[in-house]
């Protein structure tokens, strides 16, 4: 088993830990540090259950092996929220209902976090419109584009886009 000193800034903290070099990104926030909001799902990057932030960047957790975010600044839905006010995507969630069990509901969030990050920059999708334009409308078939890597097994994709269109708008 071999074994590698990490550092990483997780939800605005510093860890430093011994980590085995198999590990996942999403075993180690979970199991090493007990952050168990992003949930393992498929464990194949197929669900998005496991979707945090890396230096800015969303990504599946359970594909990204740790070693690989040394010195990284991930962010989990635990950092989401700023002096114990909620992120506006988490208060939308809740005023729209965008959740049933939860399960998936940490990964949604982080998912869209990065997301409205991407359209802001003026990242285009499958759908965008119009690529050459200076902003892209997040209308409900660009946001579902853009969300389409994470599933929701309860059904609650209009509540989800609508909480979505609500915070970029």
């Amino acid at each position: 088993m071999a074994e590698a000193r990490l550092v990483f800034q997780i939800n605005g903290e510093r860890h430093e830990l011994d980590v085995d070099t198999r590990t996942s990104l999403l075993d180690l926030l979970r199991e090493h540090l007990g952050l168990t909001g992003a949930k393992k799902g498929c464990d194949h990057g197929q669900c998005g259950a496991c979707t945090v932030l890396i230096d800015g960047r969303r990504a599946n957790a359970c594909l990204a092996l740790a070693v690989a975010h040394d010195d990284a600044e991930i962010v989990t839905i635990e950092g989401l929220a700023e002096n114990g006010a909620p992120h506006p995507l988490q208060a939308a969630f809740v005023e729209h209902d965008a959740f049933q069990c939860g399960y998936c509901t940490p990964g949604q969030i982080c998912s869209a976090v990065g997301m409205l990050s991407e359209a802001g920059d003026g990242w285009p999708s499958h759908v965008t419109a119009d690529i050459s334009a200076g902003e892209i409308e997040l209308d409900a078939p660009e946001i579902r584009e853009r969300m389409s890597g994470n599933i929701c097994r309860c059904g609650a994709y209009a509540n989800i886009v609508a909480a979505i269109e609500d915070v970029s708008a």
